[in-house]
């Protein structure tokens, strides 16, 4: 796999001249051109990418995801994801991609907070969607960060940053705003939700049961874990495995008041492997044990 290591690099493979800065750069995607390389074919880049784009066109796969450039306005992606680009049908379009290595933050609040922005481990076709204004706004912090990229010296790393976390803060706000006027389809997302984890839970299963996880749930969904925690957190206040674990709290009541099975069968019927994780899970939840809980119903 080929790994696009730096700043310069990532430059040159867009026939850009060196960036002004070594860690941190805001290239004008209209005046980008990429180079016939192997390297497109399969990728990785070592820095984070924010790209504002209007009229791009293409295909790309990000991680397990393919999607269409020309999906959303916003889009996030974070370092050391495995990337693959078709040349043949990419056509760069105008707008302005800001990347920033990691090194850069050293240091910085940022290194420890930037994990934080759940939206840089988002599928990419979840990309965010902006109102004029909005662009404007984005726009102009773009435009701030590469004139500070003129001057370097030993306030640049300071204003560059305090800049690139408002940018953040600000996508913060955008795609909080996008779960919520996006509602339709929202409550049909949460609607699939509910069917496929009662449909898991529903004991029709012949096989060894196996554990629901935050993962599962994500890939039977079509969308990346983090994007549907904070899609279910918004709606709801849970994320999603705050409801995977009331599901099995939920099931395991129900077993232990209905039926006669032991806590470890009640434990394997719910895709527990060991008896004891079952029991500490539950009595977390409740208070109790399991078997506390049964003598306390019966």
């Amino acid at each position: 796999m080929n790994a696009i290591r730096s700043i310069s690099e990532f430059h040159r493979l867009l026939s850009l001249p060196e960036p002004r800065h070594p860690l941190v750069s805001v290239i004008n995607l209209a005046e980008s051109i990429f180079l016939e390389d192997d390297v497109w074919k399969g990728f990785v880049n070592r820095f984070y990418c924010v790209a504002l784009k209007r009229d791009a066109k293409g295909k790309i796969r990000y991680g397990q995801q393919h999607y269409d450039y020309d999906k959303g306005v916003l889009s996030f992606t974070a370092p050391n994801q495995v990337q693959y680009l078709d040349l043949n049908t990419v056509e760069c379009g105008s707008g302005y991609l800001l990347i920033f290595h990691p090194d850069f933050l050293l240091s910085h609040p940022l290194a420890r907070n930037i994990s934080d922005y759940n939206f840089f481990s988002y599928a990419v076709n979840e990309a965010l969607h902006l109102s004029a204004d909005e662009e404007v706004d984005l726009i102009t912090i773009l435009n701030k960060i590469d004139k500070e990229c003129l001057h370097i010296d030993r306030h640049t790393q300071e204003i560059i940053l305090s800049q690139i976390e408002l940018l953040l803060n600000y996508s913060n706000r955008f795609y909080e705003r996008q779960f919520i006027t996006r509602k339709n389809h929202n409550n049909q997302l949460l609607a699939k939700f509910e069917l496929l984890i009662e449909k898991y839970f529903d004991g029709s299963t012949t096989t060894q049961p196996e554990l629901l996880t935050v993962q599962r749930m994500a890939e039977l969904m079509n969308l990346s874990p983090n994007y549907l925690s904070d899609l279910l957190r918004m709606h709801t206040g849970q994320s999603t495995q705050q409801h995977i674990h009331q599901r099995v709290i939920e099931k395991a009541k129900e077993k232990l008041s209905t039926t006669n099975l032991s806590v470890s069968e009640i434990a394997y019927t719910l895709g527990f492997e060991h008896a004891q994780s079952f029991s500490t899970l539950f009595k977390k939840k409740t208070s109790l044990s399991p078997l506390e809980f049964r003598q306390a119903f019966n």
